[in-house]
Order: structure tokens, then sequence, then C-alpha cells
């Protein structure tokens, strides 16, 4: 078993989750001590300047400098493992690796006939310097160029916590971040993952559009308003809607046109109903799970809950119901994920991003 501390920042750009995880990339030894710490203001600005500044560049032409987004990921990742090593009273030289997910600045999925793009911005060697750690990094670039999604890649780590938690099958997880995705684990097959559409993201944007706030806080402001069915058959007419699985998107793929006129409430309610229903479609396709258990920001959203609950007829739980720990777990599927690569394992599987062949994929950075 190998100590790793994993590392993930999300779309939304909320901040760092960081974790120490026991793995050997299949089995789970131990979880280790978590931390999650949110970005200063300042830090948040610089980042959305660098996702802005890629969407502008869209992969065409030179591409954009990224310098002060990547020094503020290096030192705010820096610290993060510093906690985690204060927390389970460890060195660095007791780590074997760590995991970094980077920030995701641009994501452009395949189309007919060409392969994808996708950028994480982050530097791995840099933070293997500042720390001391080898870091495994830029895990998506490879099962792009295989012809896959690059993304989601937390679904086979999923599926090692269904194992080990020995899960009735079959069983969706269901992943509420900027972008919202499901991993399925059927009966006697193999996972399947793929994105469902937005979750939080445009969500986010609209409250920080009408109320200067960052996200819907408990679902508050949807539970104010009404869904406009007008503004959420828009919104459900995205062209994403009509491709099939695997499949994955930016999280500035969509936008708020549909719900601009709408009262603050009223675009709460309608993109929140947007996001259940969107989720709910894509799970029904798949079967009828036992259970759908949810991780990411989503499940603190009393409202998408309980619109969820009305769109599956089935009620959804947030993982900690299975003892799995929500606000680490991506950040615990980055250091599992190290471990494989580390290992030449298998990162991701035709089935869950359509790449032709599994893929081992991740580069290792040594300190300097």
């Amino acid at each position: 078993m190998k100590r790793i501390i994993g590392l993930m920042s999300g779309t939304s750009l909320d901040g760092i989750d960081a974790v120490l995880l026991e793995t050997d990339g299949d089995r789970i030894g131990r979880f280790g001590p978590g931390d999650t710490q949110a970005y200063s203001d300042t830090d948040r600005s610089i980042l959305q300047d660098a996702v802005d500044r890629a969407l502008a560049w869209g992969f065409a032409g030179p591409r954009p400098e990224f310098s002060a987004a990547e020094q503020v990921l290096t030192l705010r990742h820096g610290l993060a493992v510093q906690r985690v090593l204060d927390a389970a009273g460890l060195a660095a030289s007791d780590i074997d690796l760590i995991g970094f997910h980077g920030q995701t600045v641009l994501h452009k999925a395949p189309s007919a006939g060409r392969h994808g793009q996708t950028l994480q911005i982050g530097n791995g060697t840099a933070l293997a310097t500042a720390t001391g750690i080898p870091v495994i990094h830029d895990f998506r670039s490879a099962d792009m160029e295989k012809g896959g999604q690059g993304a989601p890649l937390a679904t086979l780590y999923h599926d090692a916590l269904a194992r080990q938690s020995g899960l009735e099958r079959p069983v969706a997880v269901l992943n509420l971040g900027g972008v919202a995705n499901v991993t399925w684990l059927g009966a006697g097959s193999g996972a399947i993952a793929f994105d469902t559409g937005p979750a939080n993201g445009l969500i986010d944007a609209w409250c920080q559009r009408m109320i200067s706030a960052p996200y819907d806080a408990g679902g508050a402001l949807a539970a104010t308003g009404a869904v406009n069915e007008a503004a959420l058959e828009a919104l459900l007419a995205h062209p994403f809607f009509k491709l099939a699985p695997p499949k994955s998107l930016d999280r500035w793929d969509f936008t708020l046109d549909p719900v601009s006129g709408l009262s603050a409430g009223d675009g709460a309610a309608t993109l929140t109903a947007f996001t259940a229903r969107t989720v709910a479609g894509a799970i029904a396709a798949l079967g009828h799970p036992s259970r759908v258990l949810v991780t990411g920001g989503g499940r603190h959203n009393p409202s998408l809950m309980s619109m969820l609950a009305a769109c599956l007829g089935l009620e959804p739980e947030p993982v900690e119901a299975v003892g799995w720990r929500g606000d680490l777990l991506e950040a615990e599927a980055f250091a599992w994920l190290a471990a494989r690569v580390e290992a030449g394992l298998p990162t991701s599987l035709p089935s869950t991003t359509g790449a032709s062949e599994p893929v081992s994929g991740g580069t290792l950075s040594q300190p300097q």
C-alpha cells in the first residue's frame, strides 16, 4: 500500500480538497485525514481570468499565458498538502505520491472525426519541488489521445468503493459539481459513465449575477421561485442531450440566456429543475438502480435533492449514507488514480470515456 495525497480543484473555483489515502490502486487500505480550503476572492479572480482567456482562445492559435494562475495553484496546493501532513502527523518523506488534478480551464469534447482537447493548468514539477514529493498529474490527455472524452475519471474509484462497501447493484453514483456526471454500476457488468449536463455551474452563475452570491446556499433562492416551463424547455433543447453516451461537456458549454428576464427566484428554480430533469433522464435511460448515491456540492442543496427525488421516483441519498466522504471523494479518486498510473493500471475504459482501449493516463514529475 502506498501513502498518497490526492488533490482536487473543481470547475466551481471554490477551493481545494486534499486527502490522504493508503492504496495500491485497487484496494483501499486506509482513509486518512482530509481538508477543504476555500480560495480567497483574489485567488478566484486570478483563476477566473485564466478560464476567461482559455475560453477566448478555444485551442486556436498561440496558447495564452497562465503563469499567474499556475503560481496560485502551486502555492495553494502546496499549503493543502502541508495541512494534510500536519493532520496525519507525517513528513513529506512519508508520502509516496501526490495525485494532482490541476484546474480545468477549457474542455472540448470529441466530435465526428476529431479528437477532443482538454486543459488542466497546474505545474506538476513546481508542485513536486515545492513539496518534495513526486507528483502525478495531467490525467486526462492520454485518454483523449485515444479518442476518449477525458471525463469523467472518478468512475473506477466509485466501482472500487462500491466493491469494498459490498453495495447491492445496480447502483448509480451521481456527482453534482459544476457539471453533473453519473457512474452506473450494473449487476454483472462493467462500469458506465458520462456527463449528464450542468449541475451547479449554471445555478452558481445565476446567483452571482442576480444576488451577488457565489451559490444558492441551502437552495433557498430556488425555494422562493417557480419553474418557468418555457425557459426549461429551451434549456432542454440543447443539442448535448441528443448525443449518445459516453459524452462530456465544459461547464461553459451552456449559457443563462434561456432564463434571462426571469426573477432571481424563478431563474434559480428553473435552473435547479433543469439539473434534476436531465440527471433523472440520464439515469432512467440506464435502468432502475437500487439506490442513487450523490456526491459533490449539489447534495447540500435541499431544493435540488427534492426535485431529483420527484423526477427519479426514488429518494437520492448523500454518499455519507454508505460511509463515503462526499466532500473528499474526488480528491480520494485522484490519489487512487495516481497509484494506478504508477502501477500501469487503467484509469479509464471504453465504457467510461469512449476511449478506443483501456488507458492509464498521467504524467510523473519528480522534485527538482
